[in-house]
């Protein structure tokens, strides 16, 4: 007696998928394992199709990447009421969008791009500029002050959580515990002094007196 044969799969397109199904997955892989284990044939394996269909929402992975910046910042970033002065809104702009993203476990392998910059972040980007501007700045020297400012603030985050990470993976010495043991108070004699406390004091969050002291510096300079 003839077995009856076994169903065919189909063929023809894959399934038709959804941006949202896209940056769901990508964050998904990014939050679990990090950045470097996202590739777009991880991301169509996940998803149960191919690279070739994730070509029609995303080009790259580095623009799926901007679409995961943009994604996080339309969950955590929202505007909101802001100092009416200016200096004030400039400090508390900045402090908004590093709150956001030194929260963000992933951040830090895509800091490092300049150029992804999330739509939904740029309402606080037009409050830095502005307020600058506000504070007597041309809108060329405020374009430059938000650029030292979203730099201080992006290596500020790169610094903090590389460190962190470092920390929590080895409770060994680290290189620099080492150096600074040894240093020769005759040769280096405030940084021999500050030794034993080097760790300690630039553990501290300093961010928003560092932030402060920039625009200080910035609205000085003109």
């Amino acid at each position: 007696m003839q077995q009856p044969s076994a169903p065919r799969k189909a063929t023809g397109r894959p399934p038709r998928i959804s941006r949202e199904e896209v940056v769901g997955t990508a964050r998904r892989i990014v939050a679990e394992e990090g950045v470097g284990k996202l590739t777009m044939r991880r991301l169509a394996i996940e998803i149960g199709s191919t690279p070739m269909a994730l070509y029609h929402h995303v080009r790259n992975k580095e623009e799926l990447l901007v679409l995961l910046l943009d994604d996080y910042a339309a969950r955590t970033l929202r505007p909101t009421e802001l100092p009416a002065e200016p200096r004030e809104r400039v400090v508390a702009a900045a402090s908004a969008i590093h709150e956001a993203l030194v929260d963000c476990p992933w951040i830090v392998e895509v800091l490092t791009a300049d150029d992804l910059m999330s739509t939904h972040a740029l309402w606080f980007v037009e409050q830095i500029v502005d307020g600058l501007v506000g504070c007597g700045l041309s809108l060329e020297r405020a374009v430059r002050g938000y650029r030292a400012i979203w730099y201080y603030t992006a290596g500020e985050i790169v610094v903090r959580v590389t460190a962190a990470r470092r920390r929590s993976a080895d409770d060994r010495p680290t290189y620099r515990d080492q150096v600074f043991a040894g240093l020769d108070p005759a040769e280096l004699p405030r940084l021999a002094q500050a030794g034993e406390r080097w760790e300690a004091l630039t553990a501290e969050d300093t961010y928003v007196d560092g932030l402060r002291a920039l625009v200080d510096g910035l609205l000085a300079a003109g």
